[in-house]
């Protein structure tokens, strides 16, 4: 997963505290033939989706039926059991059995022999996200569900659950929908049947098991689709734009050229055959999604993003964005532990290598782009300045295991964000270490392809060994780094690393926005007061501190908006999307008294450490220097 610094941003400043034969299962053991599952598309009533689900035959007098409470990659609580309705089960009469909810996304069927088939309605979670979710948090975006007559984004484990006994029985889906409709998905399309006046398609897909459900999203709509290949991958990118603002056609052209480069960056890597792009642009009402960033499958990404972003903003987060979950083909998709391997959806348990899982993704999704030529190395070095600043706001004595083992809890929880930050140092401390050692022929991505082939995806690793095992593949002092650092609690000395490739820290002026200082937020919300206001870090950014604003200061109203708990990802979203030249007029409240600043926006700077040679560099740091960006 991938949350993008636009949406860790605006959280930041937010104000919210078909009857067919049957088949027999023995006592809890899974039948072979596939439990047969439809989605009615061209059903929908009040933003509803009507969902059949037909096991086969049980031959225990009760049973047990889940939506996930957890999905893979996201590292939060989503209970898609909140978003199901009039939940029945019927028996071969038509009849209803008793069915009694155990919890937010557990049914239990009793009768279970007499069970012919469970229906029930979904509704989707991008229109309760304004709500505040239904008692509580809702999905992350690109982890939920999209019910309009032009866009449906099928996320199925939000419409598709599981009978404890059966989560390895082989899944049959038929999605019945608007013949007009165009139709992209990563699950393979075995069969697809016109209704006889043609009005209707019904598609059916095939999973091997449960798993196969969740890890293969749709989407369904008024989509703009481009195909185009990667080397030996058919990419396949499908775009949604409400307002027709950005065409697939024109973000195939920056997406092509960054999986080629990628490509290129993990060679012999095993990959697969087809990756799906699922880009679905919010226009930024009421009830559109605001959490963006992407979620990855094996085989597919789902991404969110704001649809007022411009053509050049939207490409480089695009590069930033789905990079990132590309790379996830290396791990966990290739390597993972056990935790991952056997996921629980209703009560899962977390490895301790999220510093691996995501730090790591985020470090290839960084370093790729320096490797590779689509950025020059300044840039390259300012990415990792950023992420050093933005750690340094965290809790840097945290053990990042510990945290991860228990990400769902606080204080842990609240630190999840660093796992793109300070995880992707971890990488660039590793990839300097090995390159350091093994004299510029081994680094980060090496070791993880020997990992892929030492474990790979049909074989986990036991998640107290892993740390002990790339120490013995590696180096002692990989395995010293990894316990002082990653285990323990010693924060990092990056200038040492710097050190070793020849580069020293020298103050600079960075270009930043408008809510941020290079990654470190100027805007905090006072829950206490219900207000947004600046924090002492406003001294340091050029705009504002040159137009008078003051640490303390609320802001009470943009643009004539006003700055409210139902408008305030509205206004800071926009705010984070100003560019220089645009007329503003944003009216603070300094202790009751009201201070207007209305001025044309120009380009903000903020003081930031730069990185750049040592004249004293010897010719092995040179050396080094060189086989970590560019080995």
């Amino acid at each position: 997963m991938k949350k993008t610094l636009l949406s860790a941003a605006l959280t930041a400043v937010l104000l919210t505290s078909c009857s067919s034969t049957k088949n027999t299962a023995a006592n809890d053991l899974a039948v072979k033939n596939p439990i047969q599952t439809t989605l009615d598309l061209t059903k929908v009533e009040n933003d509803k989706v009507p969902v059949t689900v037909n096991p086969g035959r049980f031959t225990t007098e009760k049973v047990v039926y889940r939506l996930p409470r957890v999905v893979q990659g996201t590292y939060s609580v989503s209970d898609f059991g909140k978003y199901v309705d009039n939940l029945k089960a019927l028996d071969y009469n038509g009849n209803e059995l008793q069915v009694t909810k155990v919890d937010t996304n557990t049914w239990e069927i009793s009768n279970a022999t007499k069970l012919d088939k469970i229906t029930y309605l979904v509704n989707d979670t991008f229109d309760l996200e304004v709500q505040g979710g239904i008692g509580g948090e809702v999905p992350f975006s690109p982890a939920g569900t999209n019910i309009e007559p032009t866009n449906y984004v099928l996320n199925l484990h939000g419409f598709i659950g599981y009978f404890d006994s059966l989560k390895d029985n082989q899944y049959k889906l038929d999605v019945i929908s608007d013949s007009k409709h165009k139709r992209t998905s990563a699950l393979q399309v075995v069969d697809a049947k016109p209704s006889e006046d043609g009005n209707k398609t019904t598609s059916r897909y095939f999973g091997s098991r449960y798993f196969d459900i969740t890890d293969n999203p749709m989407f369904y709509g008024e989509l703009d689709v481009e195909e185009f290949q990667v080397g030996d991958i058919k990419i396949v990118l499908s775009v949604y734009s409400p307002n027709k603002v950005h065409s697939a056609e024109k973000i195939k052209t920056v997406v092509q050229k960054m999986m080629q480069a990628q490509k290129t960056y993990l060679g012999s890597i095993n990959s697969t055959a087809r990756y799906d792009i699922y880009l679905y642009l919010s226009e930024g009402t009421e009830k559109a999604p605001k959490g963006f960033g992407a979620l990855e499958h094996h085989t597919s990404t789902v991404v969110v993003l704001p649809e007022a972003m411009p053509d050049q903003a939207l490409a480089k987060t695009m590069i930033d964005v789905v990079s990132h979950e590309f790379f996830h083909i290396v791990t966990p998709l290739s390597v993972h532990s056990e935790d991952v391997h056997y996921f629980d959806y209703n009560q899962p348990t977390f490895s301790k290598h999220l510093w691996m899982y995501e730090g790591i993704t985020e470090y290839f999704a960084t370093h790729f782009q320096v490797n590779q030529g689509l950025v020059q190395e300044e840039e390259f070095y300012n990415k990792v300045l950023g992420k050093i600043a933005s750690a340094s706001s965290m809790n840097d004595t945290m053990s990042f295991t510990k945290m991860s083992e228990n990400i769902l809890e606080e204080p842990y929880a609240s630190q999840y964000i660093n796992v793109y930050q300070k995880g992707a140092l971890i990488g660039m401390c590793l990839d300097i270490l090995l390159r350091e050692e093994s004299n510029g022929t081994r680094g980060i991505l090496s070791l993880m392809k020997e990992l892929s082939l030492k474990y790979g995806k049909n074989k986990p690793f036991e998640d107290e060994n892993l740390i002990s095992e790339i120490t013995k593949m590696t180096y002692p002092s990989v395995g010293e780094f990894l316990n002082t650092h990653v285990v323990g609690t010693t924060p990092i000395d990056y200038n040492k690393f710097f050190e070793k490739v020849g580069l020293q820290e020298k103050e600079t002026k960075v270009e930043t926005n408008y809510i941020q200082n290079n990654g470190t937020m100027i805007l905090n919300p006072d829950k206490a007061t219900q207000t947004v206001r600046f924090t002492n870090a406003v001294k340091n950014n050029g705009f504002w501190a040159d137009n008078g604003a003051l640490p303390n200061d609320a802001i009470k109203e943009v643009d004539g908006v006003k700055v409210t708990k139902e408008t305030a990802q509205q206004v800071f979203m926009k705010m984070y999307m100003w560019k220089p030249g645009i007329d503003i007029e944003v009216k603070l409240d300094r202790e009751g008294k009201e201070v207007v600043i209305k001025t044309t926006l120009t380009q903000s700077y903020t003081k930031g450490g730069g990185l750049q040679e040592n004249p004293n560099a010897s010719e092995k740091q040179k050396q080094l220097r060189q086989a970590w960006l560019k080995g």
